[in-house]
Order: structure tokens, then sequence, then C-alpha cells
């Protein structure tokens, strides 16, 4: 009340942490599931965080400069948000789009004018991907490409920056907002970011904060074999990986957690109508894979009463074109 902003960049971070209490009745839970809206910042995901400190710190140690071009390997979300505030800073974004993003996701990174690659468009991407994504095979064909072009890698999946994002924001508001009252939390990961940054934070305020990962099972991983199956999209596999598939940003924040669900795509999917029809909250894929965790803690009579606070990173909006709210 009675301010006015002056960029697009201050109003990332204090999104509401919201109890569903109609959604925990309907499930017949004991625990209570608090919800962190990430979609209420600026661009419409978690990702806001990481791509606005990954920029900033960067203008601060001198790597970014004005007027420079910005380019990273996206799935989208951090995408956008790079290019959000690309646009509000006075840069120019390349997104490298990862195979079988969303249509919409393609879309609103073109309406903000950010230029579009494939991953052929990379010299030397295709042929890595013969032998399977590797962080360290990413990471130089990237940053290859970008020296040769004279841009900034952003490169969001090694860059301490996202975490950090998490530990200056997203965690001291969960602490704040549950007056230091936070039991578990749950989230899916893609670069790390989040995870690594809400535990690094959290364990030091409270050591016996569970920390609850999820990723998508095996059925529900993209597979070019299989281009009809649901899937849970714009987040990988990282526990019972090879080395070379942990996120990086894990060994540098020395990250651990203590469970890991596998989610089906189809389960997530009924989550989040679940949640729109009992609290009309329109989460997208990831979201609704976090909320069914949550809500499998929530069953646990070791639980009852404890808060699981969960994170939902975007809305349905990207998500449309898919399966998730197609039988609606």
């Amino acid at each position: 009340m009675g301010k006015i902003y002056d960029s697009i960049t201050e109003l990332v971070g204090k999104t509401p942490l919201v109890r569903l209490h109609r959604y925990e009745e309907a499930e017949g839970v004991g625990g209570h599931i608090l919800g962190k809206f990430e979609y209420f910042n600026p661009s419409g995901s978690v990702k806001d965080r990481a791509a606005l400190n990954m920029i900033l710190e960067a203008e601060y140690e001198g790597k970014l400069k004005p007027g420079m071009t910005i380019v990273d390997y996206t799935s989208g979300n951090t995408g956008i948000g790079t290019a959000t505030f690309a646009n509000a800073k006075g840069y120019h974004y390349v997104a490298v789009i990862q195979p079988g993003v969303s249509v919409e996701r393609s879309q609103i990174l073109r309406a903000l004018g950010a230029e579009l690659l494939q991953v052929t468009d990379v010299p030397g991407f295709a042929e890595m991907l013969k032998t399977g994504l590797s962080l360290a095979g990413l990471e130089d064909v990237m940053g290859k490409f970008a020296e040769s072009k004279g841009w900034f890698y952003i490169n969001q999946c090694s860059n301490p920056a996202n975490s950090r994002a998490h530990i200056i924001g997203t965690g001291p508001e969960i602490w704040d907002d549950t007056n230091g009252k936070v039991d578990y939390v749950v989230q899916l990961v893609g670069t790390g970011g989040t995870l690594s940054g809400l535990s690094a934070y959290l364990r030091t305020k409270n050591p016996n904060v569970k920390i609850i990962g999820a990723q998508p099972a095996r059925q529900s991983l993209k597979d070019p074999a299989f281009p009809d199956r649901n899937t849970i999209d714009g987040v990988l596999k990282f526990d019972g990986v090879p080395e070379d598939k942990v996120p990086a940003l894990f060994s540098q924040f020395n990250t651990y957690y203590d469970e890991c669900f596998d989610v089906v795509a189809e389960d997530a999917y009924e989550t989040g109508r679940k949640l729109v029809s009992k609290e009309g909250f329109f989460v997208g894929q990831s979201a609704g894979a976090a909320l069914w965790v949550a809500t499998q803690i929530a069953r646990r009579p070791e639980a009852a009463g404890k808060n699981i606070v969960v994170i939902l990173a975007d809305n349905a909006f990207k998500y449309l074109s898919t399966n998730m709210y197609a039988t609606v």
C-alpha cells in the first residue's frame, strides 16, 4: 500500500503461502499443506527468482555489461524470466530451447522478443546429445558457443546465484511466514537451485527440517519413442542417476535431501485438477506433482499437525496444449 514501483524487477518474491484447507479436508490428511504460490512472480514462475539474481550478480561482478546479449539452454520458465528482466534492463536474450518444450512457453519467449535457437543451431550440441546430455558437456558446448559470439552465458545449471536466490529470498519468506514452524519442504528439481538453496537456508534455521524431493517416474519422462505419453515438463530425474546427471548446484552447496518420490504424470495431472476444483488455484504439471507428494507426506501419522510447505512452481496457462486439463 502507498508504494509506486519503478521496475518489474522489484516485483520478484514475497509470494503468498496459503494453507489448503478444503483440499486437505477432501483428501482426509492430518498434515497442514501450505502452498507457496510461485506463479505470483511477475513472469509467472519460481524461476523469476533465479533469473533476476543471476543477472544482478553478473552485473555486480562485471561479467554482464550494458547492451550485451545473454544466452542459456532452457526448458522455458528460466528463459521466460531471463527474457523478462533482460528487457527491463536493456539486454538481448537468446534461448537455446530444450526439445519438447510446450507450445505456450515458446510462444511467450517469442512475444518477449527472445531469439529462439534449436540445439542443432549450436555447434557440437547434436553430437553431444548422441552420447547423452551431461552437465560437463552442456557447459563446454554452450560456453564455447557464447564465447564465439561475444555473449554472456548465464549457465543456470551451475551458476551459484541460482541457489542464492532462494537463500536470500524464498527460504527467509517461508521461515517468516510460518513463524519458524516449517517441518517439511517439497519441491521438484530442474537445475537444483530451489532445493539446494532452500536446504542451505532452512537447515541453518532448523536442522530437523525434512527436505523432500520429487521427480518424474520413468514412464513419465520424455522419450522420442513414445511421443504421445503424458510427461511432467521442465523438471529432471536427479535421484538414482549417474554422477554426471546430478545437479552441479548440489555439490556446490553440500546439498542433501531426506527423501525423493517418483511421480507418475497422471497422478500429477489429477492432483492439479483436484486443487483447482477445491481451492481455485490453477497450477502446472510440476506443481501438481509436488502437491501429490505433499499429500502423501500429509497422510503419514507422524506428519499430523505438521507444516508441509510445497513449492508450486507455475500456473497452468503454459500447459493448455498438454493433456493435463484436456479432459476437464
